[in-house]
């Protein structure tokens, strides 16, 4: 059995018995497929990991930037309590159209609040409203700019905060020191921000799974 084949098998015993996709679940990823998106969602047992994340943190509050189909959103917002909210930031007006259709299915449009744009001028724009700091940010958008969300997610924080930063790995580029792209320079300038930032303490995971070999940064915000 090749390794890429034994990986997939292990993701499936695992979501088979520890993170199984339910209807509207099943249903957010069909019709994300259906409508062209990128199928780049996390996977039931990485969605998984982030509401048991959030209910660990007790989060009321969570960003997310980067909604895509709303898949990873649903398996937040099910973490939150019934007077919780989450803000998810979606660059493309038709990832967002098809965002909001999923997270209404499954019942969560009362605890979601969708906005269209780019994410660094939504950010700002939310610091404007003066909103009560976020107890959870999921990062998961455009690499480049990993840094500057990572920075904004400090501004929307506050102590014991947690940040999430995924797809670090790169398929192990991020520690070539030849490679020169976005995706990878933005993905070292977060990790070595997060190194090197006083009101930061955080890791990062290497993974392996049904989406090949990644990983993600995990950050608590202190003082």
């Amino acid at each position: 059995m090749s390794e890429s084949r034994l990986w997939d098998d292990v993701d499936a015993y695992f979501t088979h018995h520890l993170s199984p996709n339910d209807g509207p679940l099943e249903a957010a990823l069909r019709d994300s497929d259906a409508a062209g998106l990128p199928q780049v969602n996390v996977t039931p047992n990485q969605g998984k990991l982030l509401q048991l994340l959030a209910r660990i943190q007790g989060a009321r509050t969570i960003l997310e930037i980067g909604t895509l189909g709303g898949y990873s959103t649903i398996w937040l917002a099910r973490a939150l309590p019934a007077d919780g909210r989450l803000v998810t930031l979606e660059y493309s007006a038709r990832h967002a159209e098809v965002a909001t259709r999923n997270i209404a299915r499954a019942g969560l449009d009362a605890l979601v609040d969708v906005r269209v744009g780019p994410a660094l001028d939504s950010l700002p724009q939310l610091a404007d409203e003066n909103p009560p700091p976020f107890d959870l940010v999921f990062i998961d958008a455009d690499k480049g700019n990993n840094p500057h969300y990572l920075e904004w997610a400090l501004k929307l924080t506050s102590t014991g905060s947690l940040i999430v930063v995924d797809n670090v790995v790169r398929g192990g580029r991020v520690a070539d020191a030849g490679d020169t792209g976005d995706d990878v320079r933005g993905t070292r300038a977060a990790i070595e921000l997060i190194g090197s930032h006083p009101r930061l303490s955080g890791t990062a995971i290497q993974t392996v799974g049904s989406k090949g070999y990644d990983g993600f940064a995990l950050a608590r915000v202190l003082e």
